[in-house]
């Protein structure tokens, strides 16, 4: 199967993302076999499943993850945003996201963390993985670079992955430096001659966030081996699969 399709968030496009529901959404589609969410800790160092670090956007909570007890954001509804369908879903766990992707779905993990935003996140998460025993599921990745140092110092059996959305720098430079093997990339900043040299390295490539067909098949013949991660991976379904 050709340039391997990744639900953005789960199945965002129809779904509120990074919901459970936008998981099992997912998950229902046979051909998705990765799935990327975004982490970040509350206030009494549980790791759920949000992406802004605001709860305002997709939750009728306010203020910012990090200052909110878990059983505070539990209580959030994070669905009704998205339509009245999805009224009562709430901001899951890390956990409970692992057990639902189990044996299903490999996961990108984004670590949303600037500087010492979140102290512990790295750990909370390497730890959280390896109880669900998905350490080989798993890629971690991160804008942060110290994030990324500290999971290969906590446990450098976890693949890590950059994200990059700079026009200027040197990302083959930056994950060779960071011992990454894996490149999160917005889709119109990558080029064949980069594509080309990742793969050479062995380097894994995924486009965000591309939901349009003919971006797709762009990407395709640009090489064969780049993700595509997609909040609507019934276009990629439709895109690539024959009727």
């Amino acid at each position: 199967m050709k340039n391997m399709c990744v639900a953005h968030r789960g199945f965002s496009g129809k779904a509120p993302e990074n919901t459970l529901a936008a998981v099992r959404m997912a998950i229902a589609l046979p051909f998705v076999r990765w799935m990327e969410i975004d982490v970040q800790l509350t206030k009494d160092g549980v790791p759920v499943v949000i992406h802004d670090f605001s709860l305002d956007r997709t939750t009728n909570g306010h203020g910012k993850v990090k200052n909110m007890d878990y059983e505070h954001v539990r209580r959030l509804d994070a669905g009704s945003w998205k339509g009245r369908a999805f009224r009562g879903e709430r901001v899951p766990s890390l956990k409970e996201v692992l057990e639902l992707a189990s044996g299903r779905l490999r996961l990108n993990i984004e670590l949303k963390t600037s500087g010492d935003m979140y102290p512990g996140l790295e750990q909370a998460v390497i730890d959280l993985v390896n109880a669900h025993g998905m350490r080989d599921e798993v890629v971690l990745t991160s804008f942060d670079a110290g994030a990324l140092q500290r999971i290969k110092e906590l446990d450098p059996r976890f693949r890590t992955g950059l994200i990059y959305d700079s026009r200027s720098g040197d990302p083959a430079r930056k994950l060779k430096e960071l011992d990454c093997s894996f490149l999160s990339i917005s889709f119109d900043r990558l080029n064949p001659g980069l594509a080309k040299l990742l793969a050479e390295r062995g380097i894994r490539v995924m486009a965000w966030t591309v939901n349009k067909a003919k971006e797709m098949r762009r990407l395709s013949a640009m090489h064969s081996e780049i993700m595509i991660c997609t909040n609507r991976p019934d276009i990629w379904g439709d895109t690539f699969l024959e009727a």
